[in-house]
């Protein structure tokens, strides 16, 4: 039988990984790319028998590619910190990778968020990116953030039916600080180059609406508001601070014109 590794990335995950790691330990190789975490991160994975090595973060879609690297055996399955394989998750895995009648497969994903199970709101089946494949047939582009992939060859792409559990926020607060860093990530993305504060507001009005409206998160409760909102600050930051990081030298020529002018007056 094919032996298969699971990699997890982590920064400062001290909360989730075990619980992450324990789902994994299945496998015939767990290993945890760590971007020099400074909480209990590392210990905890290390004690439960997970192979650590220390990344330097540029961008995830660099850093799952040099995950792919590190892994030892072709099929690789991938699970971030906040999320749980099932059992019966992980005998499916085994069961496709023991056929071998696909390449690449799409994991399902079954969201929790403020206590409750997210069924609406884009969050199930939330097939992200595929995260069980053969290495030989599968890569990461290098964007920064939400990063894409390309099937190599004539990979066969699959689905399985059993999903994961996702825990993606621990509380309101952690829910802001992601927001904050991924629109910074976004920010150089290519598509924000011509940005302006008013698309930033007309893409951000979309983002909410898809969400709470057309993706039926207004059947999620307070939950699916909060999820929808959330997407609308994370889209107005990411533009505003893409017009932001392209005017930003400008802005500061044009201030230092106005207060070398208003000093000379003095």
């Amino acid at each position: 039988m094919a032996l298969i590794s699971t990699y997890l990335i982590t920064f400062n995950e001290e909360d989730k990984i075990e619980n992450a790691i324990r789902s994994v330990q299945w496998s015939d190789e767990v290993l945890v790319i760590d971007s020099f975490s400074t909480d209990k991160t590392v210990s905890i994975a290390q004690s439960l028998g997970a192979k650590v090595v220390q990344v330097e973060f540029k961008g995830f879609g660099d850093l799952r590619n040099q995950a792919l690297s590190l892994c030892q055996h072709d099929w690789v399955f991938s699970l971030d910190s906040d999320e749980i394989c099932t059992p019966q998750v992980a005998q499916e895995i085994r069961q496709k990778v023991a056929a071998q009648d696909c390449d690449v497969f799409y994991v399902p994903r079954r969201n929790f968020f403020l206590g409750r199970e997210v069924k609406h709101s884009g969050w199930y089946p939330n097939y992200r990116q595929p995260q069980l494949f053969n290495k030989q047939s599968f890569r990461y582009d290098n964007l920064p953030v939400h990063e894409g992939f390309e099937l190599i060859g004539n990979a066969k792409v699959g689905y399985l039916q059993e999903a994961i559990w996702q825990f993606p926020f621990k509380n309101l607060a952690e829910s802001i600080v992601k927001m904050n860093r991924y629109s910074t990530l976004g920010a150089v993305k290519k598509r924000q180059e011509n940005s302006s504060f008013a698309k930033a507001l007309g893409h951000a009005m979309w983002a909410f609406l898809k969400h709470y409206v057309f993706k039926l998160g207004v059947l999620d409760g307070w939950q699916g508001f909060f999820i929808a909102f959330s997407y609308f600050e994370v889209t107005l930051y990411r533009y505003a601070k893409a017009v932001e990081l392209h005017q930003s030298d400008s802005w500061s020529i044009e201030w230092r014109k106005k207060i070398a002018a208003s000093i000379s007056k003095e």
